[in-house]
């Protein structure tokens, strides 16, 4: 009961119904993809299950037509990253936001064109909002290894003369970041792989992911992505008094 709580709980926010329709989606692909591919007698479930998961994914851009202001609100917030102690880290994330927030606008003139709503090529913009993503998973990538970096610098110098080592709450503080770094730098490189994927032939492997490796990288990142968010809300309820 306390499981169907917390995910009657979770699909009540927007956050958590599009994890839930991203997880859903990528494992039909995953699932139908391998079906279509290894069992010819089950094709046409796998069929249906493909379909559905262009529908999913359909139903999550349609969504994300709204999500222009909440990101414009995060990105002013954030500005320059004042609060920010270390010089990469900061403007790797300012270039993040700033290609977050126009990935935004350049897919919702993608999915107009395609529903004949304005009269332009929608491939062109499907580039662009994809090489947009692509680039914040590129930063994204680059934040994680640079703080996995800079966090097991810290943890394993050695103390220096007449310094006390550091605090056993604060060593574990640092290794419950190091592992949220090492999830996200997991979930990027697995978006990072579809994104390239789907840019135009000719870049890198671009177009070569059969369906059923789509899926599962989708899933992998979708996973990583629900199993930090349910982490960090069983953070901020233990700290609630």
């Amino acid at each position: 009961m306390a499981s169907l709580s917390g995910l009657a709980s979770a699909l009540e926010s927007y956050r958590g119904r599009d994890r839930l329709i991203r997880v859903l989606g990528y494992c039909c692909q995953l699932v139908g993809g391998i079906l279509v591919e290894q069992c010819p007698t089950r094709s046409e479930v796998g069929t249906r299950l493909l379909v559905m998961s262009t529908q999913l994914s359909h139903c999550r851009t349609i969504l994300r037509l709204f999500d222009d202001l909440s990101m414009f609100v995060y990105t002013k917030q954030y500005g320059l990253g004042a609060q920010e102690e270390d010089a990469f880290v900061r403007w790797v994330s300012v270039l993040g936001n700033l290609a977050d927030q126009l990935y935004y606008p350049c897919e919702h003139v993608a999915w107009a064109a395609d529903a004949r709503v304005l009269h332009v090529d929608s491939s062109r913009w499907w580039t662009l909002s994809t090489a947009l993503w692509a680039l914040s998973l590129l930063l994204g990538v680059a934040r994680s290894l640079w703080m996995l970096l800079k966090l097991r610098q810290r943890l394993r110098s050695p103390t220096a003369p007449f310094t006390s080592p550091l605090p056993r709450g604060k060593r574990r503080a640092m290794e419950a970041q190091m592992q949220s770094e090492a999830l996200s730098l997991l979930s990027n490189l697995a978006d990072l792989a579809n994104a390239v994927h789907w840019l135009p032939r000719g870049v890198l492997w671009a177009g070569r992911f059969p369906p059923w490796l789509v899926g599962l990288m989708g899933t992998i990142s979708s996973i990583l992505s629900m199993y930090q968010a349910a982490q960090a809300g069983g953070q901020a309820e233990a700290t609630t008094p």
